[in-house]
């Protein structure tokens, strides 16, 4: 068997709220028709394209028949987004907090890199790292 492509389907409480979030981050809408659906938002992230997609808790409890995971408690994973620079990643932290995002961790050294974490309005975290040469 051969996959085509991977997708990640990510629940959220307010899909008006995570539109605004990941197009303030500067994320591609993924909408397809250009008309915002009732069930999800979705969008593209970085130069591969990765697609996410984020549909209502009950939606996706429905779609999957499992359970979502209390965000509150743990995490059900963490992406990783690549940053060019220290600076940027200051950058990072600075739009995330604008667009209604929390900073988990604050800026730190991490072996010859530079990171961060970030939770969205839902609580999905996303570390931003800048490795040189990477």
């Amino acid at each position: 068997m051969k996959a085509k492509q991977i997708w990640a389907n990510l629940a959220t409480g307010d899909l008006e709220r995570t539109t605004k979030f990941y197009a303030a981050l500067g994320f591609k809408e993924n909408n397809s028709g250009g008309s915002p659906s009732r069930e999800l938002t979705s969008f593209s992230f970085g130069e591969n394209g990765l697609i996410v997609n984020f549909f209502l808790k009950e939606i996706l409890r429905s779609n999957t028949q499992s359970e979502i995971a209390d965000l509150k408690k743990g995490n059900e994973i963490i992406f990783s987004l690549s940053a060019g620079s220290r600076e940027e990643i200051h950058e990072w932290v600075e739009v995330v907090k604008e667009a209604g995002g929390k900073i988990a961790v604050e800026p730190y050294e991490i072996g010859k890199g530079y990171t961060f974490v970030f939770a969205d309005p839902d609580g999905h975290k996303f570390n931003v790292l800048y490795w040189p040469g990477m």
